[in-house]
């Protein structure tokens, strides 16, 4: 059967880019050798300790009752709320005790291939800063606060983890069909803005909605989005947003449906199917979609961020 994945593939060296295939043109500093990733972590300032300390507190404020609890579990067993940033040294001992992945730090948003290296070796890439007070609320580039906090919890479930790995080897293949946007609206649908049900509740598991509050309560409990269960050949086609408020979520039944969906999915003939240009609107409602919730769109015909329009 063909995978999501390329299973003849060597995934202990990075990927060959070809030339066809295009990723944003992102300048590696002199100092990185072709991992990108830096020779040690950032000593923070008591006042990055103290942004992390703040941000954390105000994500558990809201995030009860709303989060995955495989993440809330996730949180407690890596003791992410000690104070602080956390020492990546430390963390990924403890992560590679529960399920073989560590974290490494990188200095900004990394090539895409050097990025699916990575998790095929169950390494995730973690921003090597932290935001100010001035880019307290939004801070377009993920920081170790988004990275660590974000994703790094939901790496403590095994299947998660698992499908995280799968997701990275799946990068060669996409790179060979010429697909990385379909792949990637896979990633921003699920990784980043996913949601699972839980004994008949929606809860958050994508790192974009857990480390944001406003994200958070609007996926949940805004009227304006839609919320639909996923559908792997459907999100691939789906455009995205990633500098406001999602028009659409996509849904789980669990982690492991999740994992089925896309590991056990012959990529190479839906590939072959795909177009280059995204084939419907992150706010389209189609005739496949199983509609758990059909979304006003208040907010993005309101003008979203941009216009001051309320999160409703």
């Amino acid at each position: 059967m063909a995978t999501i994945i390329e299973p003849e593939s060597d995934f202990s060296a990075l990927p060959d880019l070809p030339p066809e295939v295009y990723t944003a043109p992102l300048r590696k500093p002199a100092h990185l050798g072709e991992d990108w990733v830096e020779p040690k972590q950032t000593k923070y300032s008591s006042e990055d300790d103290a942004i992390w300390d703040d941000l954390f507190a105000r994500q558990m404020e809201v995030l009860p009752g709303r989060a995955a609890s495989a993440f809330l579990q996730g949180l407690d067993k890596l003791a992410l709320g000690q104070g602080g940033v956390p020492e990546f040294g430390k963390m990924s001992e403890d992560l590679g005790a529960l399920t073989g992945w560590s974290v490494v730090p990188v200095p900004m948003l990394i090539p895409d291939h050097v990025f699916f290296w990575h998790l095929a070796n169950r390494r995730f890439p973690a921003g090597n800063f932290i935001r100010t007070r001035e880019t307290f609320d939004y801070i377009q580039e993920p920081d170790v606060f988004h990275d660590v906090f974000g994703h790094v919890p939901m790496l403590t479930d095994p299947v998660y983890a698992d499908y995280m790995q799968e997701y990275g080897r799946a990068g060669w293949k996409a790179m060979r069909h010429n697909r990385l946007k379909a792949l990637g609206a896979l990633y921003w649908y699920t990784v980043e803005f996913g949601l699972v049900l839980e004994e008949g509740a929606l809860r958050a598991y994508g790192a974009g909605i857990l480390s944001g509050p406003t994200e958070i309560v609007f996926a949940l409990d805004a009227k304006s989005p839609n919320r639909i269960m996923l559908n792997v050949d459907r999100v691939m086609r789906t455009d995205y947003v990633i500098d406001d408020l999602q028009p659409t979520y996509f849904v789980i039944e669990s982690f492991e449906d999740l994992y089925h969906q896309t590991v056990e999915r012959d990529f190479d003939r839906l590939y072959r199917s795909l177009s280059p240009a995204f084939t419907y609107a992150n706010s389209a409602v189609i005739d496949v979609d199983d509609v758990l919730h059909r979304g006003t769109q208040e907010y993005l015909q309101r003008g979203g961020r941009g216009s001051g329009a309320k999160p409703v």
